[in-house]
């Protein structure tokens, strides 16, 4: 999950592609009863002059559980894009910071999984939750 870019730069070799899998911590899993066995991130980057690192990567994987209003196995494949920043400057609150060597990219996949989550994982479209009578 880390881009040399330092050794990069060194090779002359300013863009390129990555892909790999990656299991998230529990905590990273916001739907109740549910687990993410592994997420594939696949993508490019982009060295710039002012040693930017541009990132775009897709994330897709699915989501395992109970339905959030019946309880019944459930489960959803999920896909997301995100275009992220990586520079230098410490002071740049918009964008990920690197140290000018490495950019890691797992605080960016991880915002990532977080924001591709949906609020609640259904068993079915338009489930009508436990019935009681």
């Amino acid at each position: 999950m880390v881009i040399e870019v330092k050794k990069l730069v060194g090779k002359g070799k300013y863009t390129g592609e990555f892909a790999f899998d990656y299991v998230p911590d529990a905590d990273k899993v916001l739907v109740p009863l549910s687990k993410i066995d592994k997420v594939r991130v696949e993508g490019s980057f982009e060295i710039f002059d002012d040693d930017s690192v541009g990132v775009n990567f897709t994330l897709s994987y699915t989501l395992r559980g109970q339905c959030s209003y019946c309880l019944a196995d459930a489960e959803q494949q999920i896909g997301y894009s995100s275009e992220v920043l990586f520079v230098t400057d410490k002071d740049d609150c918009d964008n990920y910071v690197y140290d000018g060597i490495k950019a890691d990219l797992k605080v960016a996949v991880d915002d990532a999984l977080l924001f591709s989550q949906p609020a609640v994982l259904l068993c079915k479209e338009g489930c009508e939750g436990i019935k009681i009578n």
